[in-house]
């Protein structure tokens, strides 16, 4: 069977007047309304297309081509679009809202108000639905990550240390408040680095490559910078984090060592309100 809250790559097996049926290979047609056919080039029976299945009102499974915004088991920050009897209703991308229980809401929810969630299948229902209580999801066991190693985050809520961040649909992380260089929210989507796995298990993280390749990387796009600018950059040590993150997208601590080692090498000059390329 077709994985239901996921995308699938079925092929076309026949046409009808509602739209076209798609076998997933074991025998079993589900439903691509008309409205979702895609017009060009015009499909043919045998064509694979790439759907999203989810059930129907009467629990059949049906196809789609609209572009879910998250699968069962993975995490997302939705809105509110609406708030009934049943539950709360999110918009995850497609025409029918994603169900989130009130047995599943971790804080008190309203319309237009953005909530980080799971996406699991009902054991009940079979239907793809939303918990805000995340931590259950979320892997316990210890993380096999390396330090430097790129990550994708999900900023899921602020602690009084900084950013509680899920990576790679996983495991939490932390991104502490002096490891930030720009403005992060819950529900953003980053790249971040490990920093750190300490040995309790809780993950460090850092926005910025750590040890040598990252301080590398930005000393050469410091010198790459002021040769663009004839050779001046209105910026020092004394400059403020905001001036050097719209800069380099880094914090004025890295961006401090960077200058300081470019310095050394006699690769430019630092003062009190620019650093310059040294005349040759």
């Amino acid at each position: 069977m077709a994985d239901v809250g996921r995308y699938n790559r079925l092929t076309i097996a026949r046409f009808a007047d509602i739209g076209a049926y798609l076998s997933d290979g074991q025998g079993n047609e589900i439903l691509l309304p008309k409205r979702y056919l895609p017009r060009e080039p015009e499909p043919e029976v045998g064509d694979a297309l790439e759907v999203f299945v989810y059930l129907d009102s009467e629990d059949r499974p049906i196809a789609t081509t609209e572009r879910a915004k998250v699968q069962v088991g993975e995490f997302a920050s939705l809105k509110v679009v609406e708030i009934n009897k049943i539950g709360l209703f999110l918009d995850w991308g497609l025409s029918k809202d994603l169900l989130l229980p009130y047995s599943e809401e971790k804080r008190p929810l309203k319309t237009g108000d953005y909530c980080v969630v799971h996406v699991y299948l009902d054991r009940h229902s079979g239907r793809p639905t939303a918990s805000a209580k995340v931590d259950r999801f979320l892997d316990k066991s210890a993380a096999h990550y390396t330090p430097g190693q790129a990550v994708d985050v999900l900023i899921a809520e602020a602690t009084d240390l900084g950013f509680k961040a899920i990576i790679n649909n996983q495991h939490w992380g932390l991104l502490h408040k002096n490891e930030l260089f720009k403005f992060v929210r819950r529900g953003m989507r980053e790249q971040a680095f490990i920093r750190e796995i300490r040995p309790d298990g809780k993950i460090s993280l850092t926005l910025q490559q750590p040890g040598r390749a990252g301080a590398e990387s930005l000393q050469e796009q410091i010198i790459a910078a002021l040769q663009e600018n004839g050779g001046v950059l209105m910026l020092s040590d004394k400059s403020s984090p905001h001036e050097i993150e719209q800069w380099f997208k880094v914090s004025k601590g890295s961006f401090k060592k960077a200058i300081g080692a470019l310095y050394k090498q006699g690769a430019l000059v630092i003062h009190p309100d620019r650093i310059e390329l040294p005349e040759a």
